[in-house]
């Protein structure tokens, strides 16, 4: 079953085929920026998104990492796209319906913000952790 979602306007929609993985949890100063707080996606293979509107979709390159795909008409924040991977992730607040996925990780966690704490349990990073 797909995993469909939108931006806020619904001129930007998407598919994901098959299961998504637990996303995480970005803490970043960029992360914080660009969505008003951190920052929590799913990494999801390219070749499993399907975007419909994607002339709709503005490309901020924010660092020579990365670029995070944003709806031109409602600024949602949709996609942060790692240049050199072949993965994207994907915003979980622009998923239509249930996700049936849990946090795996916060990340960047030396960079959070001061305004609130986290008392999850989930596993904590100062940085990214190596990817299996």
């Amino acid at each position: 079953m797909p995993h469909t979602g939108s931006c806020l306007c619904g001129a930007v929609t998407f598919e994901v085929e098959g299961e998504l993985p637990g996303p995480d949890a970005c803490h970043c100063s960029a992360c914080r920026k660009t969505s008003g707080h951190f920052f929590v996606s799913t990494d999801v293979p390219r070749s499993s998104v399907k975007v419909r509107g994607a002339e709709n979709v503005t490309w901020f390159t924010s660092s020579s990492k990365a670029r995070r795909g944003f709806c031109a008409t409602c600024g949602s924040s949709l996609f942060w796209d790692p240049i050199d991977r072949n993965w994207t992730g994907i915003a979980m607040g622009a998923f239509d319906g249930p996700t049936e996925t849990r946090l795996h990780v916060h990340v960047y966690t030396s960079e959070k913000g001061d305004y609130y704490d986290i008392a999850d349990g989930v596993p904590r990073f100062d940085t990214v952790p190596p990817r299996p």
